[in-house]
């Protein structure tokens, strides 16, 4: 009897753990799926993440716990709060801009009231944008300007690989921090995992400050990264565009497999007082520490003729900022739109915004890798390649080596240029910084660029997109099905 009843107590206890093991996923299934259905946007993303929450037990919670939670925000926005009761001690108050394009840009002047009504910054006169191809241009201007620093240089890097190119700068930022130079360098803490040795391991013990954005022990955040690249020399001298700090950079001493093509650009006037605020407000961020030092921000007077706005975006502010000013470019466009960009995975909007600009009479060209660092991001773009073609939209491939160059172009006058991809990641989950260029001589040597990449790339046809076999069309259907998250 004893045996028995102690079977029976033995069983009831079980049945009591795997009732509460099924009602607890139950209720962080419902609980995963009423919370994404609340704060999920995308309705795909949405649709994802309910149905794994409904139908995976527990793990399709801690999944959605794990990678489906922005919570950056919450921290975010409390940050944002404290930055705003700071203005008020801003070295260079901020003031609404008051340009007023000249005539060649004048049928862009919704495109300015967009940016005016969705971007922080107003748009700087004066300024002077020089473009700067691959590492072999780039990095020595780069290190020159970082030898001749004075006072402050502010480096922002997504990848800063600590041996090859980056041993230079490494040397060369410890050098000024002997000197005196108040160095500060902030990395992402998942962009720092691409190099061995680390630029933190390399640059320990040099006087240089060095913080990680986002640390990884903060979480397994994949998305949500700081992709900006920033350069800031005196507060007079910036750097900024697309490139890492990276040997494959340098392209004529590379594998022509390994090798990345790319455009970084040095800018000069007053819009670098509002690469520099971007900049704090990330070194606050990661750091909790505001510097208030008034060399930061020395006064910048007018040095060209270009019209600049900086834009930065992220998951934390409540537009998509460089989403909708790219949706305003495509609308403003009156002649050819010209896009370059490493990964190109176009939403349903982003579609039918490039084909609605192509019907009604605009030169459409995009300008993509042949051969793509990324496989699995080139078999997802060319799964759009088909109803882009068949609606007049211009495809070339560029040869290898990858080209990683980001470039956005209206009607030879009006030019976007930084970090930002076209792809989900770079326009909702990581955080960016573009420059929006009004500049007629800037525009043709970046009307010149493409001419040159558009000479040496194919064009792609339709009858080629419909060639392909059933097996890749399959495959390139299958890895479009993952584009939000790619």
């Amino acid at each position: 009897m004893r045996s028995l009843s102690t079977w029976l107590d033995q069983t009831i206890v079980d049945e009591l753990i795997l009732l509460f093991l099924a009602g607890s996923a139950v209720v962080c299934g419902l609980w995963a799926a009423g919370h994404a259905l609340l704060h999920k946007r995308d309705p795909r993303s949405a649709l994802v993440w309910v149905t794994l929450s409904l139908t995976v037990p527990l793990v399709g919670p801690l999944a959605y716990w794990l990678l489906g939670i922005n919570r950056i925000s919450r921290r975010a926005l409390r940050w944002q709060r404290r930055r705003q009761r700071q203005h008020d001690q801003d070295p260079v108050p901020r003031e609404p801009s008051t340009v007023v394009l000249p005539a060649p840009f004048g049928h862009l002047s919704d495109l300015v009231a967009l940016g005016d009504r969705v971007a922080r910054h107003r748009l700087q006169a004066g300024n002077r944008v020089e473009p700067l191809v691959n590492g072999e241009q780039a990095y020595p201007a780069m290190l020159d300007a970082i030898a001749q620093a004075g006072e402050t240089i502010s480096l922002s890097s997504y990848i800063f690989d600590g041996d090859g190119a980056g041993h230079s700068f490494v040397e060369a930022l410890t050098a000024a921090a002997r000197r005196g130079v108040a160095v500060r360098v902030l990395i992402d803490a998942l962009g720092e995992r691409y190099s061995r040795p680390t630029a933190r391991e390399a640059l320990a013990g040099s006087g240089v400050d060095l913080r990680l954005y986002l640390p990884l022990s903060k979480g397994p955040f994949i998305n949500l990264r700081n992709h900006r690249k920033l350069l800031i020399i005196d507060g007079r001298i910036a750097f900024t565009g697309g490139m890492n700090i990276r040997s494959r950079h340098c392209v004529r001493q590379s594998d022509p497999q390994q090798a990345t093509r790319d455009l970084h650009f040095r800018v000069q006037g007053p819009v670098v007082a509002d690469l520099q605020r971007i900049f704090l407000e990330d070194w606050q961020f990661a750091s909790g520490e505001l510097p208030a030092d008034p060399r930061l921000f020395p006064p910048l007077s007018p040095c060209g003729s270009a019209v600049v706005r900086a834009i930065d975006d992220g998951p934390d502010r409540a537009f998509r900022k460089l989403e909708w000013i790219v949706m305003g470019a495509l609308a403003t466009a009156r002649r050819r739109v010209r896009i370059m960009t490493p990964y190109f995975i176009p939403d349903r909007p982003m579609i039918v915004a490039l084909t609605t600009a192509a019907l009604r009479g605009v030169e459409i060209s995009l300008v993509l890798p042949g051969h793509n660092n990324l496989p699995f991001v080139a078999w997802a773009s060319r799964a759009s390649y088909w109803e882009l073609l068949k609606n007049g939209i211009r495809i070339y491939e560029q040869p290898a080596p990858f080209c990683h160059t980001k470039l956005f172009q209206v009607d030879d006058c009006w030019t976007l240029i930084g970090s930002a991809n076209l792809d989900t990641r770079s326009l909702r989950l990581n955080f960016e910084l573009n420059l929006s260029i009004f500049d007629l001589p800037f525009s043709a040597a970046i009307s010149g660029y493409f001419d040159q990449a558009l000479s040496a790339s194919h064009p792609v046809t339709l009858d080629e997109v419909d060639g392909r076999s059933l097996p890749i069309r399959l495959r390139d259907g299958v890895a479009r099905l993952f584009s939000p998250y790619l």
